[in-house]
């Protein structure tokens, strides 16, 4: 019987020892694979932003790099003037997709908060302006903007925050006051500004002195000011983050709610990213995409075009190699992209104007027309909405969709519109246009109509 129960005894022993040792064992196993694919990450961040660790933007508390800029009434003022109440710094640019789909969006948050708009004046009328007892501008004057009824337009310079004795009245301290520093032309600049009737004071900065100063290398982006001058937010990148930054923070508080979370989703589309896709960009949660090596700015003309086969919204296939020996005018769009919205009848109207259909291709070296011109639209999400837009704005073009962005990284720009012109041999034409307007002046090209070129631009 002692014998058994010693017998018992040493295979339980046996057990646990071979339990523990093979736990061990699976332990050490697993923590080599949790340092492989760390390693793995490791080198796939370096292989995609650089080796290099240190964080993008300027740290937090250190002081906002002090600049005086013209405004778009020609008069300079500078950030030291705004001291005492908390700012939002936002970096802007015109020809920016992204800026462009974040101005009403500005519009619609200083107008939940109440802020009073500025006369059109700020934004360069002449002071020799008047209104005429109707209230009718003159021929070379401006309408005030709603909600005032001054009995003449404000000269250039004053506007928006200004006491009558000309200082800047207080702002309250509920909400940041935004300041926009853009680039470009002053005349485009205003248009857009009016347009989207976006009053906060817009400073012009000749390239992009200013923005690398306070190293925001990209639009839009920015960082929230204390009113003691310092920096109180991480460089936020993408106008979700920006909107996220105005909306969540207190402004009389230093430390903010971190924006990374928004960073990438801002830069990835013009509209807002669900929750399935936000998984997709997790992995550079703590990675600015300003220093991603993938490249972001366009195919240059001369470039092969990308090839694709992509599956069309009407049924079937599409690929581009069954393009070849007619251009393409090839056009990115999202249905939840506001510009995408009002560029979309005006390619249709030129579709049915000068499409493939409307003109068969002439052999070269003959007189004639030119070679067809196929308009295709390239675009995302669910075929739902796309086909919901595709009723909506009567288009007849070729529309496919891809996945994610895999072919807009391909064509190496993630902004949306954009488009390519490309050759009848598959080279890309012409630089990549992004934005309404120089869409349409590339389609304008396209056509090899220089008038209606000139009158797109315009």
């Amino acid at each position: 019987m002692n014998n058994f129960l010693a017998l018992g005894l040493a295979l339980t022993w046996v057990v646990v020892l071979g339990g523990c040792w093979l736990g061990w064992q699976l332990l050490r196993q697993n923590g080599r694979m949790l340092l492989r694919i760390e390693a793995l990450e490791k080198r796939l961040d370096e292989l995609e932003f650089g080796e290099a660790s240190e964080p993008s933007g300027l740290p937090i508390d250190s002081v906002a790099p002090e600049f005086e800029l013209p405004n778009l009434a020609g008069e300079r003022e500078s950030l030291g003037q705004f001291r005492g109440q908390p700012l939002l710094l936002i970096f802007f640019n015109p020809a920016c997709g992204f800026c462009r789909e974040v101005a009403p969006k500005l519009a619609t948050l200083m107008a939940e908060w109440g802020a009073r708009a500025p006369s059109r004046a700020g934004f360069g009328a002449t002071p020799n302006t008047s209104l005429g007892e109707t209230g009718a501008h003159s021929p070379g004057g401006l309408q005030p903007l709603s909600g005032e009824t001054p009995d003449r337009p404000l000269p250039a310079g004053e506007g928006a925050g200004r006491d009558a004795r000309g200082a800047r009245a207080p702002h309250s301290t509920e909400h940041p006051l935004l300041l926009l520093v853009s680039t470009g032309d002053p005349e485009k600049n205003r248009q857009l500004f009016i347009e989207h009737n976006v009053t906060c004071p817009v400073f012009l900065q000749k390239e992009m002195e200013v923005a690398t100063s306070y190293k925001a290398h990209g639009t839009p982006t920015g960082y929230l000011i204390n009113a003691d001058g310092k920096i109180a937010s991480e460089l936020a990148v993408g106008g979700d983050a920006l909107l996220g930054l105005a909306k969540g923070s207190p402004a009389s508080k230093s430390e903010i709610r971190n924006p990374k979370s928004e960073v990438d989703q801002g830069l990835l589309t013009s509209a807002a990213i669900t929750a399935d896709e936000r998984g997709l960009v997790s992995r550079f949660s703590d990675r600015s995409l300003a220093r991603s090596k993938i490249k972001r700015d366009g195919l240059k003309a001369g470039t092969a075009a990308p090839d694709f086969r992509l599956p069309r919204l009407d049924g079937g296939e599409l690929s581009l190699k069954e393009l070849r020996g007619r251009r393409v005018l090839l056009v990115f769009s999202d249905p939840e992209c506001g510009p995408c919205d009002a560029l979309a009848p005006k390619l249709e109207t030129f579709y049915r104007e000068h499409g493939s259909h409307a003109r068969p291709p002439s052999p070269r070296g003959e007189g004639g027309p030119r070679p067809a011109l196929e308009l295709v639209m390239i675009s995302r999400r669910e075929p739902k909405e796309n086909r919901a837009k595709v009723k909506e704005h009567g288009l007849t073009f070729p529309v496919v969709l891809q996945q994610q962005w895999e072919i807009s990284r391909a064509y190496a720009m993630f902004a949306t519109p954009m488009a390519y012109l490309i050759d009848e041999a598959g080279v890309i034409a012409h630089d990549v246009a992004v934005g309404v307007e120089p869409i349409l002046a590339l389609r304008a090209k396209a056509n090899g109509n220089k008038d209606e070129m000139g009158a797109a631009t315009h």
